[in-house]
Order: C-alpha cells, then structure tokens, then sequence
C-alpha cells in the first residue's frame, strides 16, 4: 500500500500577511480579509453555484512554509502550554504535521466571477500569503457546530493584550492612507495591496495576539517585526505590558 497521496491544488490563498509571523495561531481570532483565487480547470464560476447561500466554509490547505520532516516527530511544543511542555502532534492544530495539511473554519464574503476566473472573499484566515488550497467545503452548521465539545487544553481562546502605538506610527499611517487613497480614487474593487483605514484595526488586532515566540514573552523592549501588505511594522512590549507599535517601514 502507498504511504503517500497525491492532491490537487486548487487555488493560492493571497493575503496582506506575506510572513508565518503575525499569523493568527487560530482561524477567526482577527478578520482578517484575504481571497482565494482559483486556478484552472477549477476556476470556473459553475463549481460556485449554490456557495453563497452558506456563511462559512472548510478550507483545506498546504503548509507549504513547512518542510516535510524526514523523521517523524511525535511531540511539539503548543504555544497555548507557554513553548515549553511537550504533546502529542495529533493533539494538536501544529503546522509541523506528517500530511503538512491544514484545515481552517473561514467566513465567506462572497465569490467573484472575473475575466480571469474565480476569486473567492473570505475573512478570519489562519493561512499566509501563496498558501496553496486543496479543497473547499461549505460548514453546516448542525452537524460542524458541537457546543458540548472539549477543548483539552484549549478551552478558551488565548487573551490578548492591549495596543498602543506611537504618536510618530499613527503619522506615518496617516500618511500612507492617504498616499494610497489618492492613488487608487478610481477603483471600484480594494485591493490587498494599499493601505485602508481599517487597516491599522486589524493590524492592532493582529499585534494584540501577541506573535512572538512564547518564550519570549516576557521580554521587554525587545523589538519584533511584522510584515502587512508593503510594510515592516515594528513593535515592542513596554513596561507596562502593552504592545506598542514604535515605527513603520515600507518594503522596497
């Protein structure tokens, strides 16, 4: 019998977070809107017709970040255990897995049909920017939906910090918003790739997961780096314990 299978890709996952850091470490902790865009001979508008009428969806999706691993490895090191106590991989939702196979409950805001195929909008993805797809399924509710459900020990969704950002970031923002805004006045579809006021919410959202390494959590001062659309967002934890964004830097 073989030990491998052979799945099709489907589409590519495109999102304003090119990077695994700043990743949410669940799907829907920050709505985060990106698409998927479909690719041939699955980019046609009549694998589509009846999806709209659910409000989330399956999604399947490659770890393509993730090297496969040449020797199996048993346990892994969950952020939600402080990086430091070992479990069972099949206990849980790591990326360092045998399949490199993810699966992420999205919200679905609504599918495209354009002259160049298919793009599906959904918000609250766990998945970075070029992530192939494999499948999408509709949720349904009924039978997807368990409310007595056991969580291990992940009962809760994590708790996040609070966010401030510096009098110079806002600026900076500012700036950018409207560098953008005057360039794209004539769009009528957002991009993925300028800024939006709405951004610096979802930014703060992001930040407010706290990205960085468990471990290192109680670090302060220490300077980490996300990346959102063109730029490198740098923050750090002060000695109040808030995340503060201190400065913003455009990729070139």
């Amino acid at each position: 019998m073989s030990s491998s299978l052979n799945v099709p890709i489907i589409g590519y996952h495109r999102s304003p977070l090119s990077q695994k850091f700043g990743i949410p470490r669940q799907p829907n902790l920050v709505a985060v809107p990106s698409v998927i865009q479909m690719v041939n001979p699955f980019n046609t508008a009549a694998a589509f017709v009846g999806l709209e009428d659910f409000s989330h969806l399956w999604i399947s999706w490659q770890t393509h970040h993730n090297k496969a691993q040449a020797n199996f490895r048993p346990q892994v090191r969950p952020p939600r255990l402080g990086g430091n106590s070992k479990v069972g991989v099949f206990a849980t939702r790591s990326t360092y897995r045998p399949s490199q196979l993810g699966l992420s409950v999205v919200k679905l805001i609504g599918v495209e049909a354009t002259s160049h195929g298919v793009i599906v909008h959904i918000s609250g993805a766990d998945m970075v920017d070029g992530t192939p797809i494999i499948d999408i399924k509709p949720y349904v509710a009924y039978s997807d939906a368990l409310p007595n459900a056991v969580s291990g020990f992940a009962p809760d969704k994590p708790n996040s910090k609070p966010v401030i950002m510096s009098s110079s970031a806002r600026q900076q923002f500012a700036r950018l918003i409207s560098q953008d805004r005057d360039k794209n006045s004539l769009s009528k579809t957002k991009s993925l790739t300028p800024l939006y006021p709405e951004d610096i919410d979802i930014i703060s959202r992001l930040i407010a997961q706290d990205p960085r390494p468990a471990y290192r959590q109680s670090e302060i001062d220490s300077i980490f780096v996300m990346r959102y659309k063109y730029l490198d967002i740098s923050f750090k934890m002060n000695a109040e314990g808030c995340l503060e964004v201190i400065k913003l830097c455009e990729i070139v």
